[in-house]
């Protein structure tokens, strides 16, 4: 069984590094872009998605209503271990909206409830919620309550409602992190190891694979509205 726990506040060392190290594990669950670790680009995604949790967490410091609030599973017999956890993001001018950044359940534990009862707290909270996943993952969270709304990108956009929130999200910006030294450390890394040609055919292989996600999501959207 599982406790579910609400923060304002950054967690505690202990618990963000299992936090993180789910992103890192999960990566080709909760990421937009969906890779997988055959990928050569695989790690520099981790490291980017990674981070920009870490950034979320972080700025939790800063106690303003927009700030992103982390809920976590934790084990009952043993409250230091996280089964799962789900970051959100309120509005900043529409106390009944938020928007759902990242979710993740333990390998392990799926299947017991975890994830749906830490939507419901988040609902709760904020009935006005949204979400974007691949359209592979609509019929979980169409059972959870949400509706599928409109594509944005290689994913559909998700809300418990029939309209989308007007409200703004403090959303982190990826763009200097992709920019930055530590990514084109990596990404020089990755060219050793693997070669220029390895890393041209797999971004190539990723930008394929947005394609067809969008278009995947474009065919499910189509499909809801009739």
């Amino acid at each position: 069984m599982f406790t579910l726990a609400h923060l304002n506040t950054p967690p505690p060392e202990s618990l963000k590094s299992q936090v993180l190290q789910m992103v890192v594990d999960y990566l080709s669950d909760i990421s937009p872009v969906s890779l997988t670790p055959s990928n050569p680009l695989y790690q520099l995604y981790q490291y980017v998605i990674g981070y920009e949790v870490h950034l979320y967490l972080q700025a939790m410091d800063d106690s303003t209503p927009s700030s992103a609030q982390l809920i976590l599973a934790l084990d009952d017999l043993d409250p230091s271990q996280v089964l799962g956890f789900a970051l959100y993001l309120p509005a900043q001018d529409d106390p009944a909206a938020c928007t759902l950044a990242y979710i993740a359940v333990q390998g392990s534990q799926r299947r017991h409830g975890i994830a749906r009862a830490m939507l419901q707290q988040m609902i709760s909270r904020h009935p006005h919620a949204e979400l974007a996943c691949v359209a592979s993952q609509v019929p979980t969270f169409e059972a959870m309550g949400f509706q599928a709304l409109a594509v944005r990108g290689p994913q559909v956009l998700m809300n418990t409602d029939a309209h989308r929130s007007h409200g703004l999200f403090a959303v982190q910006d990826l763009a200097p992190i992709f920019a930055s030294k530590e990514v084109r450390q990596i990404h020089t890394y990755l060219v050793k190891q693997h070669g220029e040609q390895a890393m041209s055919e797999a971004e190539i292989n990723r930008d394929r694979q947005l394609d067809q996600l969008a278009q995947h999501a474009q065919a499910l959207v189509d499909n809801r509205r009739h």
